[in-house]
């Protein structure tokens, strides 16, 4: 699995961008925000989700993984594809959708093209207790590492094949009974009690 790319942008459009790299040219889907921040840009780093299916290999890139984390948050939402996913976070900046969540508003979140009530309705539903008003990853806030730390432990286990919802109830038991655990150690606690 691909964490970045790091290459020379060959071609940058709104939509996708061509990062060479060993002289291969990656076609990298990427959303507005990140399209901003690479203009004017030669060489850029792209943290990386790539979708295998049996028709298709594809690849969006993020220039921070603070984006780039809300983006699987977003597609882990029934009824949310890559393609949508991309859409909100071009219509908003990673801070703006982390307050719409956790404000309720629906509204703002439903002007999104694509996007209904029902929908709408659904992702604050399901990402209210994972994204916190204001905060994005910022590790230097006291109880964001121990947050980061469930989000990674979660993803792995995830990975590995174990429900989504039952590993969160595990990790989240674990962090509470011992908050300074490193990654490492909460994953394996949690693949202990599994």
């Amino acid at each position: 699995m691909l964490e970045y790319i790091k290459g020379t942008v060959s071609e940058l459009t709104p939509t996708y961008v061509v990062l060479e790299v060993a002289q291969i040219g990656y076609f990298i889907h990427i959303s507005l925000n990140t399209y901003a921040s690479l203009e004017g840009k030669e060489a850029a780093t792209l943290y990386i989700h790539e979708v295998i299916r049996e028709d298709a290999h594809t690849l969006y890139g993020f220039t921070d993984r603070e984006e780039r984390q809300l983006f699987l948050l977003l597609i882990s939402v029934s009824g949310i594809g890559t393609n949508t996913a991309r859409m909100i976070l071009s219509s908003f900046s990673v801070s703006e959708l982390e307050n719409i969540i956790a404000s309720d508003n629906v509204n703002q979140l439903k002007a999104v093209k694509g996007i209904g009530l029902k929908t709408a309705q659904r992702v604050i539903i399901d990402l209210k207790d994972k994204v916190r008003k204001g905060i994005t990853a910022d590790l230097s806030i006291p109880g964001m590492k121990v947050n980061a730390n469930k989000e990674e432990a979660l993803s792995a286990l995830v990975m590995l094949g174990f429900n989504q919802a039952a590993s969160a109830k595990v990790i989240d038991k674990i962090v509470v009974e011992q908050p300074d655990l490193s990654l490492e150690k909460i994953i394996k606690e949690a693949l202990k009690r599994m």
